[in-house]
């Protein structure tokens, strides 16, 4: 996340700011920045953290919206990445670090509705027994971003400056846009049958030829608009136990993850000396991660999830829980081994081989959870995947606060360690819901109870 106001403006020395969508940390040991009008110190954490919570806003309206029948997804992903792409012009022309804030918080709660629709789009193209493969594939874009931005990012800033950093993000966004505006079809099916019924209505004149969302639609009022949008995420969230106790699990996962990559510039360029471009290829272990993972996932899914699907395309919400009872003991892995393998005496390459494994873990999380939550609640899909983020958005931009201070009073070691212990404490939630989660769907008012 860029953290820096503009290098000559912000920084107390003439060199371009160290900056990019996550590998703009300070070094350790660099210079202090400050904001020039004020002479006070900035606290570079807040500019990745204000836009990591509205990354995953879930009062965010824009992503639950998608699912009023007149609307839709399209318009939805359309529409906010196309001011997503505008505002990336003031966030690079920023003058001021408070300007900075300002925007970075603005595209974060307008970028935000993609993580939360995405899989609900998946859930409308693929049918459920091939669901799996397509949130898989899917999912790795969530690593790529964070592995990615550091590595693109902290070469161009090196070479460049800060801004440079949002000027690329802004060509990537902006080509998607263009892609998405010409190639991405409509995956609602109520948004499809409305549209199909209007255009039937033009053609036959019969003006009563209406669809069955259409019908509901008309019938909806401002405040139903509104408890869709806002309080349903809200309420499912915290009223369904299978729902408040996987999200927390979620949240705690990605909380570790932001906290943990706060340790990323104390180990290699603190013990190992990288400079801001190598500590960006420090990360390509979590993605190598990700990728090695994929193959057996998808064999596990065809080989044993598969033919548990009865003839109507139906499968029992916990059979996906299983990669998840695996991938909970992946997190603390990688933590105690990445702690403890960062000394100047043991090779960069330990704890870059150890990061990898945090990748498989929250991908078979990840999996698990999302396709769970889809199958157990197939009418609430966005709002439900909507309240995820929402849990994530709060650990991922409360956790990094103290990150910095608990590895530089802890240790490297310890501090690893207290958030291996913190992720051994969260393994039995995915072990719970499997032996018990039928029967909380049973008595809950939104699940899916007829299997």
């Amino acid at each position: 996340m860029a953290h820096h106001g503009r290098a000559g403006q912000l920084s107390q020395k003439d060199q371009p700011a160290q900056s990019s969508e996550d590998s703009s940390r300070t070094r350790a040991g660099s210079e202090q920045h400050f904001n020039e009008p004020t002479g006070q110190p900035i606290d570079e954490e807040k500019g990745k953290n204000l836009n990591v919570v509205d990354w995953f806003d879930e009062n965010d309206p824009e992503a639950p919206m998608s699912e009023i029948p007149m609307i839709g997804r399209n318009p939805v992903y359309i529409g906010t990445l196309m001011v997503f792409v505008i505002f990336q012009v003031p966030t690079a022309l920023s003058t001021n670090f408070a300007m900075l804030l300002c925007f970075r918080f603005l595209t974060g709660f307008i970028g935000s509705p993609v993580l939360a629709t995405g899989g609900a789009s998946i859930a409308d193209i693929f049918a459920p027994n091939k669901r799996a493969y397509g949130i898989g594939i899917w999912g790795i874009a969530a690593i790529c971003g964070p592995v990615l931005g550091p590595l693109v990012g902290g070469f161009a800033a090196q070479a460049k400056d800060w801004s440079w950093t949002i000027w690329e993000l802004m060509w990537l966004s902006g080509f998607c846009l263009l892609i998405l505006i010409f190639f991405l079809p409509e995956t609602s099916s109520a948004n499809i049958l409305y549209r199909r019924s209007r255009r039937l209505r033009k053609l036959t004149g019969i003006d009563n030829l209406k669809s069955e969302a259409e019908i509901v639609g008309e019938q909806m009022t401002p405040k139903d608009i509104a408890l869709i949008a806002i309080v349903r995420p809200i309420t499912l969230n915290f009223q369904e136990p299978m729902v408040f106790l996987l999200n927390l699990y979620i949240a705690l996962v990605y909380g570790l993850l932001y906290i943990w990559f706060e340790s990323f510039p104390i180990v290699f360029n603190g013990i190992y000396k990288f400079n801001l471009g190598q500590e960006g290829l420090a990360f390509v272990g979590i993605l190598v991660g990700a990728i090695v993972v994929i193959p057996p996932f998808f064999y596990y899914l065809h080989r044993y999830v598969e033919p548990q699907f009865n003839d109507r395309g139906e499968l029992k919400p916990e059979t996906r829980l299983p990669p998840a009872m695996v991938g909970g003991f992946f997190i603390p892995i990688c933590l105690f081994w990445f702690g403890w393998s960062a000394r100047p005496s043991i090779h960069w390459i330990m704890p870059i081989i150890g990061s990898s494994y945090f990748a498989i873990g929250t991908f078979l999380l990840f999996q698990a959870v999302l396709n769970y939550l889809s199958d157990a609640y197939p009418d609430y899909a966005a709002s439900v995947l909507a309240g995820n983020d929402f849990m994530r958005s709060s650990f991922g931009a409360g956790f990094p606060l103290f990150a910095t201070a608990m590895y530089k009073n802890e240790g490297v070691g310890w501090a690893s360690s207290i958030l291996g212990f913190l992720a051994i404490v969260f393994i039995p939630i995915p072990f719970v819901l499997y032996m018990y989660g039928e029967r909380l769907r049973k008595v809950s008012r939104h699940a899916r109870k007829d299997f």
